[in-house]
C-alpha cells in the first residue's frame, strides 16, 4: 500500500468514527498531494518519497501558523494548527535525533574532504540525500555550520 493509498484509506475511517480533527487534516493532506501531482506541465503520480516531502511541508506550515497564532495570542488557532502537524507527523518517517544528525554531517565532512565555511553547499549535497526528510533543512544547515566553524 502506498503512503498515498493509506492517507485515504485513513480518511474514510476518520469520516466514519466522525473524527473532525483527523479528517479535516488528511483532507488537507490529500489536497496538497493531489494539486502537486498536477502540477507543471503534466500531470503525474508522486512516489512515497514525493508524498513525504509534500507532508513535510505541510507540517512545516503548520508549525509556522501556530508560531504566529501563539504570537498574536490566538491560543485557540495555535492549538488547532499544533494538533494537524501532530496528525502529519503520524504519516512522516521517525526524525533524526542530534547525535545521529551529527554523526552524518561528520561523516559527510570526512567524505567530502571539506572544510571552513565555503564548502557548506558541498557537505549539504551530500548530506540531505542520507537525511531525505528525517530533519528540517534548517537543522541540518545549522549543523553543517557549526561542524565546518571548527
Amino acid at each position: 500500500m502506498t503512503l498515498k493509498e493509506k492517507l485515504e484509506t485513513d480518511l474514510s475511517s476518520a469520516m466514519k468514527a466522525r473524527d473532525e480533527l483527523r479528517t479535516r487534516t488528511l483532507r488537507m493532506a490529500l489536497t496538497a498531494v493531489k494539486n502537486e501531482e498536477v502540477a507543471g506541465k503534466q500531470s503525474r503520480t508522486l512516489s512515497d518519497d514525493d508524498v513525504v516531502k509534500v507532508l513535510t511541508r505541510e507540517a512545516k506550515k503548520r508549525r509556522e501558523a501556530a508560531t504566529a497564532f501563539g504570537d498574536a495570542g490566538r491560543e485557540e488557532q495555535a492549538k488547532a494548527e499544533r494538533d494537524e502537524g501532530e496528525v502529519l507527523e503520524g504519516y512522516l518517517p521517525a526524525q533524526l535525533s542530534d547525535e545521529e544528525l551529527t554523526a552524518l554531517v561528520a561523516d559527510a565532512i570526512a567524505e567530502t574532504g571539506a572544510s571552513g565555511p565555503r564548502a557548506m553547499g558541498q557537505v549539504m549535497k551530500s548530506v540531505n540525500p542520507k537525511v531525505a526528510g528525517r530533519a528540517e533543512g534548517g537543522r541540518v544547515a545549522a549543523e553543517v555550520k557549526r561542524q565546518l566553524a571548527e
